[in-house]
């Protein structure tokens, strides 16, 4: 059966424009004016003066985790469905196999906790840390089945490697063609800030997070990663970009000739590090993630540098607890499970806060949450991009339906929002995935699930 999406503004990364989308099974047929062109029996559905937008993709998410002595609140069936209800019709997750195991372990871990549980479409990078010659070899194996991103860190002992080990890996990846991620903190600076603030009796204070992990050690970790990137000569990603000093050191890095690309997230665009100093304990420890939020100048600096393109994507590092488990930290910051809700709410945040508020175009917006991130992690042209060929993930955005976040209202598990209270400009009114309703008037129909993909390697 053919649908007709009438009297819309297709958006692109360009442009956008009044057009009519023709919908073919889960392809998009055709852009333009397409009424004569469909068949008599063809669905018309009116989405007059509402947005158009290529489905949403998030390459940042983490469910069903085990991580700080507890488990993600969020598993692929429930923030699957958060992800599609806020417009995201692709989700990339993390395969996070532990030290010692293998990279085939971790991916026949993480399809067996997403396969057949999920809303929207799915894939996952992989993990990295461990290095070795038997992790190299599994290397062939992981673009064998569609993996071709990859995430290294440089804080968290469980995942930590060094900089030796980094350099190797990257050239691994070169040679195959592959494209890594990086988490940027310097971890041996914050375990010794750490161990200052415990022994000046700050363990207990929510405010001690921040103090551990400042600005400064992102933006060095930044700098070590790139000039290891440097010597390999090879592109990195640098995820969760929080702040303006962290700025400089990748727009440094590109002034040398270097390919970066950066990645910033809406709690870091919208939030700031004063939250840290509510005196309610279950307030503060609810806005703990790393790296932290930071200042207002940053969150401006964030928002200019994703106007001018220097940041290229923004995911939401969804990585979900509920209140009760922030509590495991209440007597050690450093025990507070470290991670956000956001899956479902980043394309109201950014529509609002960026487009709305005239910092962003209707373009940039749709390079950011669909055209870069379907380019840069191999998915382009099947994904965002509202073409024909293309598959037919829509996101149908009604500028005019505004309402107010509420954490008790959305799909998330986690139970609250770290935007509770906020009033939006507009909302998703619907959402097609490869062609089918997903969403319906804001609400999940529970009639499609998504499919594993196998992702080709970086065109950005």
């Amino acid at each position: 059966m053919k649908t007709v999406l009438r009297g819309g503004f297709v958006v692109s990364g360009h442009s956008s424009r009044r057009a009519d989308v023709l919908i073919d099974g889960e392809k998009i047929e055709k852009v333009g004016h397409v009424l004569s062109d469909a068949p008599w029996d063809a669905q018309v559905v009116d989405v007059s003066d509402c947005y158009l937008f290529p489905g949403f993709i998030d390459a940042h998410t983490h469910f069903d985790l085990d991580v700080a002595g507890t488990t993600t609140a969020d598993d692929f069936e429930s923030g699957t469905r958060a992800a599609v209800r806020g417009g995201t019709t692709t989700i990339i997750d993390f395969a996070c196999p532990n030290k010692g195991e293998t990279l085939a372990h971790g991916l026949e871990l993480w399809h067996k906790k997403a396969d057949g549980r999920c809303s929207c479409d799915y894939g996952f990078h992989m993990t990295i840390d461990d290095w070795n010659e038997n992790i190299e070899r599994e290397l062939d194996d992981m673009f064998a089945a569609g993996i071709t991103s990859f995430k290294m860190y440089l804080t968290y002992p469980a995942m930590l490697l060094s900089d030796e080990d980094i350099y190797r890996a990257l050239k691994a990846l070169k040679l195959r063609g592959g494209v890594c991620g990086f988490h940027c903190e310097n971890a041996g600076a914050i375990d010794a800030r750490i161990a200052e603030l415990k022994a000046s009796g700050r363990a207990a204070s929510v405010s001690s997070h921040p103090l551990a992990r400042p600005a400064c050690l992102e933006a060095e970790a930044v700098n070590r990663v790139l000039r290891i990137a440097q010597a390999v000569d090879t592109p990195v990603i640098i995820v969760h970009t929080t702040n303006s000093e962290a700025l400089f050191e990748i727009e440094a890095a590109r002034k040398r000739g270097q390919t970066v690309y950066a990645e910033t997230c809406p709690q870091y665009l919208l939030l700031d590090g004063s939250l840290y100093y509510d005196p309610d304990f279950a307030i503060a420890s609810s806005y703990v993630c790393a790296p932290p939020l930071r200042s207002r100048d940053d969150a401006a600096a964030l928002w200019a540098a994703l106007r001018r393109g220097t940041v290229q994507t923004v995911s939401t590092d969804h990585c979900s607890f509920t209140l009760k488990q922030k509590e495991l930290g209440r007597d050690d910051f450093t025990k507070i499970p470290g991670g956000l809700p956001g899956v479902e709410t980043r394309g109201e945040l950014v529509y609002t806060a960026g487009v709305a508020a005239h910092k962003i175009s209707l373009a940039t917006m749709c390079r950011a949450l669909s055209e870069n991130p379907a380019k840069l992690y191999g998915l382009f042209p099947r994904k965002g991009v509202i073409a024909p060929g293309s598959d037919a993930d829509i996101v149908v955005y009604d500028p005019k339906a505004n309402h107010v976040l509420r954490g008790a209202e959305l799909a998330s598990k986690a139970g609250y929002t770290p935007f509770e209270g906020f009033e939006t400009v507009g909302s998703v009114r619907s959402v097609y995935l490869r062609g089918a309703l997903a969403v319906d008037g804001g609400k999940l129909t529970g009639d499609v699930r998504g499919e594993y993909l196998h992702r080709e390697k970086c065109s950005l």
